[in-house]
């Protein structure tokens, strides 16, 4: 028996396109034009295996959507889609069940295989973490069918550069090495920035941002980092906004702990 997949949006050629998509690709779907008639279809959300869900709609929101079919069916699988996401929200609807975060444009094929991921995955929900943390739960789901995780940090001895060695695994499973470069510099620019002499948790407060870096190009590109590498020549405005909310809630014992 096929999976059955429940799309809500209001936006009439994304329902048109992902039905197509996922019906070719072998699976049941029906689609909602907004959270009310989305909420109806869903109904105790027994016969539904995934939901496919806009985050900016008319009438209620996608995270209030969202927040209601949790209430009614907690191991509901949901996949966010939004033009308009940031990180921040991208976490804020996986610590509220999401499997995965679709920006638009999405291609068929992206969300196909995002879809795919999604199912072969147990729902499970997360316990609530600052929002500074958005790394650390891409680490256990995924964006734009992506998920990473770290498995090395190097200190370059002339240049005391940080290397920080993550696998990336695509929609398809496919696993690449991606090479994060944090340089001396922009380290000491986070500090100016921050107006602090030392970074709270120390190395692993470094290897947080670089996750960082490397969620928010995963968000913005939908693909890995060109050549397998990527280098942080700057303190983006992204980075900013991520120092700014790590500082605010005293991330210090939690980086540690981590």
């Amino acid at each position: 028996m096929s999976a059955r997949i429940l799309i809500i949006d209001d936006e009439a050629n994304i329902r048109t396109m992902a039905r197509l998509t996922l019906e070719h690709a072998g699976y049941t779907v029906e689609t909602a034009a907004e959270g009310k008639e989305g909420l109806e279809k869903f109904g105790d959300g027994s016969q539904w295996d995934l939901v496919l869900l806009d985050q900016r709609m008319p009438g209620l929101t996608g995270l209030e959507v969202q927040q209601e079919i949790v209430k009614r069916k907690p191991d509901a699988r949901l996949v966010m889609i939004t033009a308009f996401g940031s990180i921040e929200m991208a976490l804020e609807a996986m610590q509220a069940g999401a499997l995965d975060f679709l920006r638009k444009p999405f291609s068929s094929e992206t969300l196909r295989r995002t879809l795919e991921s999604a199912l072969a995955r147990p729902a499970q929900r997360m316990a609530a973490v600052p929002i500074g943390m958005a790394c650390k739960e891409f680490t256990r789901t995924t964006i734009n069918g992506f998920s990473f995780e770290l498995d090395e940090r190097e200190i370059d001895e002339h240049t005391n550069d940080y290397l920080l060695h993550f696998k990336v695994t695509s929609p398809s499973g496919e696993a690449t090495p991606v090479l994060v470069t944090l340089p001396a510099y922009v380290r000491e620019l986070a500090k100016a920035y921050a107006d602090i002499e030392e970074a709270p948790g120390g190395a692993r407060f470094w290897e947080a941002m670089g996750e960082e870096a490397l969620a928010s190009a995963l968000w913005q590109n939908a693909e890995v980092p060109a050549g397998g590498k990527m280098r942080l020549e700057d303190l983006t405005q992204n980075l900013q906004r991520w120092l700014d909310q790590v500082l605010t809630v005293e991330l210090s014992p939690r980086i540690q702990d981590v």
